[in-house]
């Protein structure tokens, strides 16, 4: 069983930056693909990022290529989503997840297990 805990939401501006942090214990965190998923209000949650276990392929949905980055630290059982020029449109709850698989997994129901989420408030 894998619990995890993210962190790092807030209220930011349009155009500025957040990390997200996603801090796992109970498992192996090297044996688990990671991903970022995000859910707005009235909304279905949807794939943002992914990271291989070993963190040598990421994948993107389109709308956070190029703004937002996904990194993984096995060591610290830790991952990360760098999001800048953050835009009104990103305003979600973001979650974390681990599943199994590779990294071009992007369905919700890919990942087995979920953390709690974190608010990211984009105003404009």
């Amino acid at each position: 069983q894998v619990q995890m805990v993210e962190s790092g939401g807030g209220l930011v501006q349009a155009g500025d930056s957040l990390r997200l942090s996603c801090a796992a214990s109970g498992g192996t965190f090297s044996s688990y693909v990671m991903g970022w998923f995000r859910q707005a209000p009235g909304q279905a949650r949807e794939f943002v990022s992914t990271i291989s276990r070993s963190g040598s392929t990421t994948n993107y949905a389109d709308s956070v290529k190029g703004r937002f980055t996904i990194s993984r630290d096995n060591a610290k059982n830790t991952v990360y989503l760098q999001m800048n020029s953050l835009k009104p449109e990103d305003t979600a709850v973001y979650y974390c997840a681990a599943g199994s698989g590779t990294a071009y997994r992007t369905k919700v129901v890919d990942y087995r297990y979920w953390g709690q989420g974190t608010q990211v408030t984009v105003s404009s």
